[in-house]
């Protein structure tokens, strides 16, 4: 009786314990489905926000490709979260399996995505934007991609070249527009939609600092951003330690079923 009673009790803990497991996968689950949500709505509003910040992701072809790698990873954690929550509830253990070697694979990218942004970060430096603003930025050639997107930035932030206006000596814009110390984009609006009175204008054009914008759009973008990179930052960290967990318990419950 006694080795019975032990065996039951061992048998009752063990299902408690599974069944610990199954809803704490579950949650942990539904967290990467909510995290899978938000990386999706972020990557759809970058890319149809009306206000302009495609053009401005687009200045730089590693953070345009950055948002469509958003999008990917925001739908595989979509449904990864909706087949774990699955697996989960139902003890399938095709499910569970299925799920733990595509949550495996999305780490893996992951970690190799940061470490290809480590590797590549040089091209977000200042010296690099600085460096291509002087060799592409043509200053009103509305049919060059490059020069009407850092005209959408520095009229969008009010801001004027990467790190000042200084940045525009000796560059291809002063080469084609030899009377104009800065580009029209770098000009003080009263409004996002005012036009420049024309003394205004040929003030700032010639380079009169109190009718220009002074500010890098470097710091003007870094500044507007913070906080979000903060918070993409911690979100990241998040949810890469809800990953682990997820593959962890997805092991224990496919083990721990019959």
């Amino acid at each position: 009786m006694g080795q019975g009673e032990a065996s039951a009790r061992g048998t009752t803990m063990e299902g408690d314990c599974l069944s610990c497991i199954k809803y704490l996968m579950f949650v942990f689950n539904f967290l990467i489905f909510l995290g899978g949500s938000f990386l999706l709505g972020v990557g759809v509003w970058v890319l149809v926000d009306p206000t302009g910040f495609r053009e401005i992701v687009a200045a730089n072809p590693l953070l345009f490709t950055g948002v469509y790698i958003i999008l990917g990873m925001g739908g595989m954690l979509f449904l990864l979260g909706f087949l774990g929550c699955c697996g989960a509830i139902r003890e399938n253990k095709c499910l569970l399996l299925f799920f733990f070697m595509l949550i495996l694979l999305i780490f893996l990218a992951e970690l190799a995505a940061a470490i290809l942004a480590f590797i590549f970060r040089e091209h977000l430096t200042r010296e690099y934007f600085t460096k291509e603003l002087k060799r592409r930025y043509q200053g009103y050639n509305n049919s060059d991609a490059f020069t009407t997107t850092w005209n959408a930035i520095m009229t969008t932030f009010d801001c004027c070249g990467v790190n000042s206006p200084e940045d525009f000596k000796d560059s291809l814009f002063r080469l084609i527009n030899q009377n104009h110390v800065v580009p029209e984009a770098c000009c003080q609006r009263a409004s996002q939609s005012a036009e420049l009175a024309y003394p205004s204008q040929e003030q700032c054009l010639s380079g009169n600092m109190m009718f220009r914008n002074n500010k890098g759009c470097y710091s003007a973008v870094v500044d507007y951003f913070e906080l979000y990179i903060y918070v993409a930052g911690a979100l990241a960290i998040v949810v890469l330690t809800i990953e682990l967990f997820a593959m962890v318990f997805a092991m224990c419950l496919f083990r721990g079923i019959q």
